[in-house]
């Protein structure tokens, strides 16, 4: 059954942080719940969490009302919040037993997790003497520790650099293997698509966009290609009247008004003898979608 949300709206103080939102998540995956900053994203974490009240609405967890004794989460804030002086296995396994693990349970979970995450060297040592990338491994480490049915990444990639990406990428893959329910924030946009089946964009509390993507994606018309040369075809895109948004060594990403134009652009580039080893025609990045939708 999973979360669901239905008409859920919360106000501060005469602002309307988050304005009658509906969505569910009914079988495990990555959810995206998509926002620019102040859009309400956080609002909307903190409720279906049971952190902060909701004013109106309905917030279920297998049908049941969202309470923290009904929902067994696991949560990253984009807030960081290791303890600086504090030694990690220590503050991990205090997160543990405040889940509810006993010693024995919670020692073996984090050694479990600190061997996949490569954290090991950094147990005995205060989070202080640990750098930035490191810390959020430690702080994504706290929030699946204790084995959640609900996780809630808020930009889980944040200070991470490409090798300790795909790490925890591989950790999220392995979690939807094994039936989480996921919802993921972030400003990332390649990470959500790349993960995310379902998505929701929030704009000033408000959604204005909701739904699987794909089939969101596919409402829309082709708007680039990608070319690869073996030299260099510039004035040939020019004579098209299409615009070059990146060009180096030969590789081009062009925007278009239409497939017509550029399936005439391929034909001239192969009467012209010109090698092609690449020719793609692209459907609207999430990131492009995303500006549309919110400015």
């Amino acid at each position: 059954m999973g979360l669901k949300l239905e008409n859920v709206s919360k106000k501060f103080i005469g602002k309307q942080a988050v304005d009658n939102i509906s969505f569910e998540v009914d079988k495990p995956g990555v959810f995206g719940l998509l926002g620019t900053n102040g859009a309400g994203k956080t609002t909307t974490i903190r409720m279906l969490l049971g952190i902060i009240k909701k004013d109106t609405g309905e917030i279920t967890w297998n049908g049941k009302k969202v309470e923290r004794k009904n929902v067994n989460f696991g949560y990253l804030p984009e807030e960081r919040g290791v303890y600086p002086k504090t030694k990690i296995y220590d503050q991990l396994l205090y997160f543990a037993k405040l889940k509810g693990m006993n010693k024995n349970d919670a020692d073996e979970a984090i050694k479990k997790w600190a061997k996949v995450l490569k954290v090991e060297e950094y147990l005995p040592m205060p989070a202080e003497k640990l750098s930035k990338g490191n810390q959020q491994k430690i702080q994504f480490m706290t929030s699946i520790i204790h084995n959640p049915e609900l996780i809630v990444l808020d930009e889980p990639f944040s200070g991470l650099d490409p090798v300790n990406t795909e790490i925890l990428k591989s950790v999220i893959i392995e979690l939807v293997k094994q039936g989480k329910y996921i919802i993921m924030s972030s400003h990332q946009m390649a990470s959500i698509e790349e993960f995310c089946t379902d998505i929701l964009i929030l704009n000033k509390g408000k959604t204005v966009l909701q739904g699987n993507l794909k089939e969101i994606k596919d409402t829309y018309k082709a708007n680039r290609i990608e070319i690869i040369a073996n030299r260099n075809i510039d004035d040939y895109i020019k004579e098209y009247n299409m615009n070059i948004e990146f060009s180096k060594n030969n590789e081009y990403t062009i925007k278009i008004d239409s497939e017509e134009n550029a399936n005439k652009l391929l034909e001239k580039l192969v009467a012209d003898k010109i090698s092609i080893t690449k020719f793609e025609i692209k459907k609207p990045t999430l990131n492009d979608i995303f500006i549309e939708k919110v400015g």
